[in-house]
């Protein structure tokens, strides 16, 4: 065991060190005394047994993209890093596609799509690797039609640590009769850091039948309409403004029900401070379905009833692949400094929220073009699963908000940090600072976790943050954190207690 240990062992001597342990989030920084970097899962067996051994603090990362401190934290003595973990196979023996959690999802999509012709419905950001996404209850462009990736989560390979403090590896399926199908359960949507390591996920489609693995999983399109459409700021009132975000809301309101044509369509609208002269849209569209132009002009012309703002917009056919790999105009705050908050969306904004959001995106006291709002469209097939058929609740929203603040000077942490608290606060005034649960929002998304809400100075709503994140899910939570990690080895400062 020594031997696996040295060979995967980085040290803070190691000329590695500095690039393993430089955070997404430059706000935050960990020093550990040791980097793991196993290859397979027996040495990640090894490596958690001697941090447990140790009474080490572990963290572990996959591609990097936590947007708060559960990793790059102070308190991290011992760091797995599962990037060379990053196998995309099919597994005949489970009847399903084996992704190790490293995998970036430009790899898994390119792996899937070249190999067998299907793919899993995930995120759009390829840089992002599976082993948090997934395990956060991931979404993307595909879901609106296929559901949550977590939908197709049929098993995972964790490496747990026992009353006694011994590392072992559990694998845990949906099947019903399975001992371990509560620890399936929970990772269908926990986020990550709570039970283990996880070191494999098996994807299969929840109706998936047979053994023909072109056929186990759901078919991409073959092509799809890519589309940008961009507004002047400068021609922006208050009142138009106020129609383009509620026409906005208000066609995914009407638009987003389960087996509706329109959830071929996909879209992200960014909106970033008036300073920036960022209003845009991206869309996905399904070149291959009946009238997907149509659908797409339908679309455009919903927003931007009453606008009266001229826009720019122009529409790109793409094959499937070529389009989830294009670079585009994204919220990604890979390298620079952030804060960022979230929310799901049940029901388009309010004219007040919408006042609210025009007031901090232009107000000139405040000096900062990286920050803004991003709306994803969201439900469809993701509506169809109930609430507590997986960990991830929030199953009848219709968009997804992420609030973000991206800067470089550390001298500006504080000013930065106040902007985007004061936002969300005051976007959220009549739920006690944050979103309310089965009203207008339905809480939170743990992919873009939020300290915040476990703050009682920022979250003076009824709801603790593990409702605004899991809803009546928490309690089966615990349950499953006290048998598969009942010395609460795992954590951070959003993780799941017995």
């Amino acid at each position: 065991m020594t031997g696996m240990l040295d060979r995967t062992a980085i040290t803070a001597d190691d000329p590695r060190y500095l690039e393993m342990t430089t955070a997404a989030n430059s706000r935050f920084r960990c020093t550990p005394r040791v980097v793991y970097v196993p290859s397979t899962p027996g040495e990640v067996v090894a490596a958690v047994q001697s941090a447990a051994d140790s009474g080490a603090r572990v963290a572990v990362r996959s591609g990097g993209h936590c947007l708060e401190d559960f990793v790059d934290s102070a308190e991290t003595e011992v760091l797995l890093d599962l990037s060379r973990l990053n196998r995309v196979e099919y597994d005949a023996g489970m009847r399903a596609f084996a992704i190790e959690p490293g995998a970036l999802l430009g790899e898994v999509y390119r792996g899937l799509l070249k190999g067998w012709g299907v793919t899993i419905p995930a995120g759009l950001e390829y840089t992002v690797a599976a082993g948090g996404h997934i395990l956060g209850g991931g979404y993307g462009p595909l879901t609106r039609v296929h559901g949550c990736v977590v939908d197709h989560l049929y098993a995972v390979e964790v490496v747990t640590v026992d009353g006694a403090g011994k590392a072992r590896i559990v694998v845990a399926t949906r099947e019903a009769a399975d001992r371990h199908h509560d620890l399936w359960w929970a990772h269908t949507g926990c986020g990550g850091g709570n039970f283990g390591v996880v070191t494999k996920y098996w994807m299969r489609a929840p109706d998936a039948e047979g053994d023909n693995p072109a056929l186990l999983l759901p078919r991409p399109p073959a092509e799809v309409l890519d589309g940008l459409t961009l507004w002047s700021w400068s021609d922006m009132t208050p009142d138009s403004f106020r129609r383009l975000l509620a026409n906005h809301g208000r066609w995914h309101e009407h638009h987003s029900a389960p087996g509706m044509p329109e959830n071929a369509l996909f879209s992200i609208l960014t909106v970033l401070r008036a300073q920036s002269n960022t209003i845009a849209l991206l869309t996905q569209v399904d070149a291959t379905v009946d009238g997907a132009e149509e659908m797409l002009s339908d679309y455009l012309d919903a927003l931007n009833a009453g606008v009266g703002v001229r826009y720019d917009h122009d529409v790109r056919r793409r094959p499937w692949l070529r389009s989830m790999l294009w670079p585009r105009m994204r919220g990604d705050v890979y390298g620079q400094r952030a804060k960022c908050k979230a929310a799901y969306l049940r029901r388009r904004y309010t004219d007040e929220q919408i006042a609210v959001i025009y007031r901090y995106l232009t107000d000139d006291a405040y000096d900062n073009p990286t920050a803004g709002v991003i709306l994803a469209a969201y439900g469809g097939q993701a509506s169809a699963t109930a609430p507590d058929a997986t960990a991830t609740a929030q199953r009848d929203s219709v968009l997804k908000a992420f609030y973000l603040n991206n800067w470089t000077d550390p001298a500006g942490d504080d000013a930065h940090v106040a902007w985007i608290r004061s936002f969300y606060r005051d976007l959220y005034a009549d739920s006690g600072g944050v979103p309310d649960l089965n009203g207008q929002s339905d809480g939170s998304y743990i992919n873009y976790p939020d300290t915040d809400l476990a703050d009682p100075h920022w979250n003076r709503s009824e709801s603790a943050w593990h409702d605004l994140y899991y809803k009546d899910n928490y309690p089966r939570l615990q349950r499953a954190k006290a048998a598969y990690d009942p010395t609460g080895f795992f954590g951070h400062a959003l993780g799941i207690t017995a």
